[in-house]
């Protein structure tokens, strides 16, 4: 359990921007980690049920990967590479063609865009607008796609479109997501009957982009036969389907790819998060091969393709991938995140359990309970977030590779906390 928490925060106070969010909640000093932990600075032990956000859907510091930077580091193996051709590209498209897209049947080029996964959503609307002529993209409610105004276009939540200041946020019509008109409306048709009314004022779309499940907004999940009606809306309007996978990809779902289930074939797929396996920056956009016209440098940054990144992503994919083993553990995990949280909603009146695989949560009816319940469990030790469009929803995003034993601890420190801010409320 960690110690006293007080320390001087006054640097940060004067000289970080105001911008600043997770630090405010989880106010520590971390210094080191391993695999589901973090320690202070101070020696105090947390479980990390946040997982950089699910960009360490690996955990910190894996052994191999960070064997196989460390070496390529003190062979003087290039930091900065433009898109140069490198051993260390070459052999990561090599194993992400053998272990990802071949196995799957997948033919798609891999962009390599600039370093987070906003940049990859901003190529993919770029290139649905250039393929089809169109300026339209229709996305969805409750959605998160990034914060650069092309992808903060495409995002619901109202307090990160306010972050744009004015600023023009147009050519996307937003639709509603599965169940968003509740649970009798079915939302494929409304969309239908919107694209298909020539004086409902939508323009035809250059294309549907979604998350499969909606990591930020509340964990909302598509079924498969949403995503599959989706895909159909789009080949009968002329449009291309964009599918998210920044958060819920790279086995965050269960599988490596979080619509494989569904069966449909996004003509593009955004990656990043823990596209590199150790937290580096690196983001990717899958392009199905006829839709990849770019011309030479017509999109491109200074830091598509990072060379360290592509070091420990190639260790990743050979590690977990290359076989059923990994996603056989991730199905069993999954069973034991949804035992768990059904005993954290059973605690709370009309409490909710939401998402699918290593990617769920519980709705607990408001943001200021599931604050209260964060807020308990950083103080007893564990690192959890919340999300939703009123923050409504206890996320875990612990490492995909957490042990059963430290899951358990986080979660009894989970329960502790729930009663804890239930008793509190009672009492207020």
């Amino acid at each position: 359990m960690p110690r006293d928490m007080a320390q001087d925060t006054s640097i940060y106070d004067r000289r970080e921007s105001g911008a600043r969010s997770y630090c405010r909640a989880f106010p520590a000093s971390f210094a080191r980690a391993q695999g589901s932990e973090l320690f202070s600075a101070e020696g105090d032990r947390y479980i990390d049920f946040l997982a950089g956000c699910s960009s360490l859907n690996y955990g910190h510091n894996d052994p191999d990967m960070k064997a196989a930077l460390v070496k390529h580091i003190s062979q003087d193996g290039l930091a900065h590479a433009l898109d140069f051709h490198t051993e260390e590209k070459e052999a990561f498209l090599r194993a992400y063609e053998a272990n990802i897209l071949a196995p799957r049947g997948m033919d798609y080029r891999v962009m390599m865009t600039g370093p987070t996964g906003t940049n990859a959503v901003e190529a993919a609307i770029k290139l649905a607008r250039k393929v089809t002529g169109r300026r339209n993209v229709v996305a969805f409610t409750n959605g998160f796609h990034g914060m650069t105004m092309g992808a903060l276009s495409l995002t619901g939540n109202a307090s990160k479109r306010g972050g744009a200041g004015g600023g023009s946020l147009n050519d996307v019509t937003h639709m509603p997501f599965e169940g968003a008109l509740g649970p009798d409306v079915d939302t494929l048709q409304v969309i239908d009957g919107l694209l298909g009314n020539p004086s409902s004022g939508i323009d035809a779309p250059a294309a549907f982009v979604f998350e499969p499940i909606q990591g930020e907004g509340g964990l909302n999940v598509a079924s498969n036969a949403w995503m599959r009606g989706i895909e159909t809306l789009a080949r009968k309007y002329g449009a291309l389907v964009i599918v998210d996978d920044i958060q819920a990809g790279c086995g965050r779902s269960g599988s490596y790819f979080s619509f494989e289930r569904a069966g449909i074939k996004p003509d593009m797929v955004t990656q990043a998060k823990s596209l590199s396996g150790f937290g580096l920056p690196f983001a990717a956009l899958l392009i199905k091969s006829e839709l990849d016209v770019w011309k030479p440098a017509e999109h491109n940054g200074t830091f598509r393709g990072n060379t360290h990144a592509f070091v420990t992503a190639r260790v990743a994919i050979e590690k977990f991938w290359a076989d059923d083993a990994f996603e056989a553990e991730l199905a069993a995990k999954s069973v034991m995140l949804t035992s768990a949280f059904k005993e954290v909603a059973d605690l709370i009146e009309g409490a909710r359990l939401k998402g699918r695989g290593l990617m769920q949560g519980v709705d607990v009816g408001s943001g200021e309970l599931a604050g209260a319940i964060c807020a308990r469990a950083y103080e007893k030790g564990l690192v959890i977030e919340t999300s939703g469009a009123r923050d409504e929803v206890v996320k875990c995003l612990a490492p995909l590779t957490t042990p059963d034993a430290i899951l358990r601890e986080g979660f009894d420190i989970l329960l502790e906390a729930t009663r804890g801010a239930l008793a509190e409320r009672a009492a207020a």
